[in-house]
């Protein structure tokens, strides 16, 4: 990595495997306008690797060890607002993708379509381009009017996801089983969900909440 890099697009690589970022890397050392100039394993390194390097453009993961990649993201551009970075995910909810985007990321690309759409996301991004994969940006537009669920309907929903009953479920937030039951109802109107299971494969998809 210590070639010239006058002309090139200086590109950061975050993600916690090995073999996605030598792919990565392979990929980008095929350019003539591209230099890969660091790595990071994850949200803590990629900070202090773009404050070392300054590149032009960083891929990050969102799905990291300790901090991660919307932490990162955060971090970078509350010290460098005109930092450039593409998220690299195997995500394709909407909600870890508008929270991405909030964070100041002018990219997201899903894993499964960088053989075909790396290279030219890159360019884009540092070109002061977004890009956005048309599905990702179809799930945003559907959802945006959309409320939200508050915190604790976050947390009825997750011990529902994890298989707990009413009952269980009060218990262990320290409410009443009636209360529960509210949220419930509030969770499948706000997800239009038919039932519970409904519910929770609802909020896997769209990356609101994770098993």
């Amino acid at each position: 990595m210590s070639e010239p890099t006058a002309g090139m697009i200086r590109v950061l690589v975050v993600d916690d495997h090995p073999l996605m970022r030598d792919g990565i890397a392979a990929v980008i050392a095929g350019q003539d306008d591209m230099r890969l100039i660091g790595e990071a394993s994850d949200g803590a390194e990629a900070v202090a690797a773009y404050a070392a390097l300054h590149p032009d453009v960083v891929l990050m993961d969102l799905r990291m060890p300790g901090m991660d990649g919307i932490e990162a993201i955060t971090a970078i551009r509350a010290a460098s607002p005109r930092a450039r970075i593409i998220v690299l995910t195997t995500y394709r909810g909407d909600v870890q993708a508008t929270r991405a985007l909030q964070a100041g990321a002018a990219g997201y690309l899903l894993k499964s379509s960088l053989r075909r759409e790396l290279l030219d996301a890159i360019r884009d991004v540092h070109a002061g381009r977004r890009r956005v994969p048309a599905e990702i940006a179809a799930g945003i537009a559907e959802n945006l009017s959309g409320e939200s669920l508050s915190p604790r309907e976050l947390d009825v929903l997750r011990s529902v996801a994890a298989g707990n009953a009413n009952k269980r479920i009060g218990a262990e937030l320290g409410i009443s089983e009636e209360t529960v039951k509210a949220h419930m109802k509030n969770i499948l109107t706000k997800l239009d969900a038919r039932d519970r299971t409904h519910a929770v494969t609802i909020a896997i998809r769209r990356g609101i909440i994770e098993l």
